[in-house]
């Protein structure tokens, strides 16, 4: 799994600072999440292949979180786009999508699906066979959710050399993988325990949008391998949290820690700050295991 950050600030974009948008590599998805303005621009800088992105996530309609996705839904029509493309977000989404499109007489020449969400409470909206989606009800101005991304249990690992030991037909590597009990050449049976190894421990992924601190929102994200939380500003602006409804670093740190996450990544940072050192510093006063998110990095998940 590894994440792209193509945006972590919030508000309007500066030359050097780039509002929210991310990219989850995971399972052979690529999705993006949240697409704020140059978020095509910052996908090409990062050597993004984009024509792969099917799926985006759009935590809420706040401008600094989706006003690059129509710019991005034009240049997949230049570009001649065929594969179908979901979106999710809030209700709505769709009708400022398709008003900029009428109004502009450009109208997609490839599958455009919209998935709006309405619900209040968490919910599975994508699912595969590998992987599985749910929403995260936040706190915010107007409708928001984060997003958690599941990565399922994987097939079973073989062992190959107890495989050759116990004089088992190569034909049934399949079945194997797939946690079967195989009869041998011999014709008895051999346990999947015997002939396999466990497989990988299945990594989790926690988009936490903008957000006052909201606790009931720790039960969704419980246990997750690496949580992304708003970090708007610092303890000496935590007054502006209650008008706003956004989070200090400390506050995305105390969810990390009741959550019992691995790692905290921290972004969404007001651009009134000159550096944002002291965010981590912050942070790590409550919570052990903090990093920075910046435009252009990358986290191995």
């Amino acid at each position: 799994m590894e994440l792209t950050i193509l945006g972590c600030y919030s508000a309007t974009p500066k030359p050097k600072t780039h509002p929210t948008s991310q990219v989850l590599s995971i399972k052979n998805h690529l999705f993006l999440i949240d697409c704020g303005e140059g978020t095509q621009v910052q996908l090409r800088r990062c050597k993004v292949n984009f024509s792969r992105i099917k799926h985006i996530f759009i935590s809420h309609l706040h401008g600094d979180h989706y006003f690059g996705l129509i710019g991005l839904i034009s240049t997949f029509m230049l570009l001649g786009r065929e594969a179908e493309l979901n979106i999710y977000g809030p209700k709505g989404m769709k009708e400022v999508i398709m008003l900029q499109l009428k109004l502009g007489k450009a109208w997609f020449n490839y599958p455009l699906n919209f998935h709006e969400l309405v619900c209040k409470e968490s919910e599975v909206i994508f699912e595969d066979d590998k992987v599985t989606v749910i929403t995260v009800p936040l706190k915010h101005r107007v409708y928001t959710n984060g997003f958690v991304f599941k990565e399922k249990l994987g097939e079973r690992k073989i062992n190959i050399e107890a495989v050759k030991d116990n004089n088992i037909d190569m034909s049934y590597l399949q079945k194997i993988k797939q946690g079967k009990d195989i009869e041998n050449n011999d014709g008895k049976l051999i346990l999947n325990k015997q002939i396999t190894f466990d497989p990988e421990k299945p990594k989790s992924y926690a988009f936490c949008s903008d957000t006052q601190y909201y606790p009931a929102c720790i039960p969704t994200i419980k246990n997750v391998t690496a949580l992304y939380h708003e970090s708007s500003f610092l303890d000496e602006h935590e007054y502006l949290c209650a008008k706003t409804r956004h989070s200090t670093a400390r506050q995305a740190a105390l969810i990390a820690k009741e959550a019992t996450v691995d790692r905290l990544i921290l972004g969404h940072y007001s651009t009134r700050y000159s550096s944002i050192d002291k965010f981590k510093t912050e942070a790590k006063q409550v919570f052990h295991n903090v990093e920075l998110a910046e435009d252009g990095k990358k986290f191995i998940i």
